[in-house]
């Protein structure tokens, strides 16, 4: 195949070659480097473009960016996960501009043997600094192995002060009382409210923003209209479903995360409710899926990327100064109340 001509001293790069084969720079590395198992289609129009550019890795730059790139290990359960996409985003935004590396693993359950091993298998695969969500940080933190580890360790959104890791989070309660707030200022007062997670410390946080609220305006707490919830889609539409066939159904919903919302939203109009005219609904996150459903979902924004990226560049200084510090830091990012027309 003949080679596409190019100035003298011009250097091809990789991105060239993705651009020529079609495919993303990371599928052209991992080519290169054999670290995924890619359709042989797509091997073979790596492989062509890089023939035909002329394309040579430069094997000491790669060698030496090895060496010395702080390589940041997430454990992550579910890839569909809005969070974890937005999580991603922010890291590798970070990762990118700082000149680090990013490396994942999945961990299926939230034991702390499950965790300690997902993490040691980053440890193994090079990682030198380690992010953590929701709620494995809260599973780590405190352990032998955590008091252990002599890698940066930081965490997002998880709703506290951890004592031995550097946290990005926002005030969960705060959030949660300013959206109940709103709720309140619409005249709502019989307000149902789904939990998140019991693993989860924000989930906790955000129950007791809730009832915050109510309190300040003399709203008694019925306990009927707390329902359980996971964050799952699942878990929202049984707690909408209880909430609705209370004999005094509330007329609003505000559910501790958009997943859960969206399920509320659903669940109404099967049964034939028009939001907001019979049921207000609010959510919590500000995920894609609070512009996808009708109608588009208040929700309380918490910036998860920002976070991410605020948590990596920390992580990468960690990493240059030589480790972990004697005194984690933690930092409160802003939220937002962001109304649509389910309220």
């Amino acid at each position: 195949m003949a080679r596409t001509p190019r100035k003298s001293g011009q250097a091809v790069t990789m991105q060239a070659v993705a651009d020529r084969a079609g495919v993303s720079a990371m599928t052209v590395s991992h080519v290169i480097n054999g670290t995924k198992k890619l359709r042989e289609e797509t091997r073979d129009a790596v492989l062509a473009a890089i023939e035909a550019l002329g394309y040579v890795p430069n094997v000491a730059a790669r060698a030496l960016a090895s060496a010395q790139a702080t390589r940041i290990g997430i454990v992550y359960r579910n890839a569909q996960n809005a969070f974890l996409s937005a999580m991603l985003v922010g890291t590798l935004n970070a990762a990118t501009r700082l000149g680090a590396q990013v490396i994942i693993r999945k961990c299926d359950s939230f034991l702390p043997e499950d965790a300690t091993e997902a993490v040691s298998s980053l440890l193994r695969s090079g990682a030198n600094a380690i992010l953590l969500a929701p709620p494995y940080s809260e599973v780590l933190t405190g352990t032998a192995f955590c008091a252990g580890l002599q890698v940066p360790i930081a965490a997002i959104a998880h709703g506290g002060v951890l004592p031995d890791m550097d946290s990005i989070s926002v005030d969960e309660m705060a959030a949660a009382r300013a959206m109940t707030e709103h709720l309140i200022g619409r005249r709502h007062r019989r307000i149902g409210f789904v939990t998140g997670a019991s693993t989860h410390s924000a989930a906790a946080r955000r129950l007791v923003g809730y009832r915050q609220a109510l309190a300040a305006h003399g709203i008694d707490a019925d306990p009927a209209l707390v329902q359980p919830g996971d964050f799952s889609f699942e878990s929202g539409l049984a707690a909408a479903a209880a909430l609705l066939d209370l004999p005094e159904p509330p007329t609003a919903i505000f559910a501790s995360n958009d997943d859960m919302a969206a399920a509320v939203s659903l669940i109404a109009h099967q049964r034939g409710l028009r939001i907001p005219q019979d049921l207000a609904v609010a959510g919590f996150d500000d995920a894609p899926i609070a512009v996808k459903i009708w109608p588009p979902l208040t929700t309380v924004r918490q910036e998860i990327d920002h976070m991410a990226e605020r948590a990596t560049e920390i992580m990468v200084a960690r990493h240059r100064e030589g480790g972990r510090p004697d005194q984690p830091l933690s930092e409160q990012m802003g939220f937002t109340v962001i109304e649509r027309e389910s309220t």
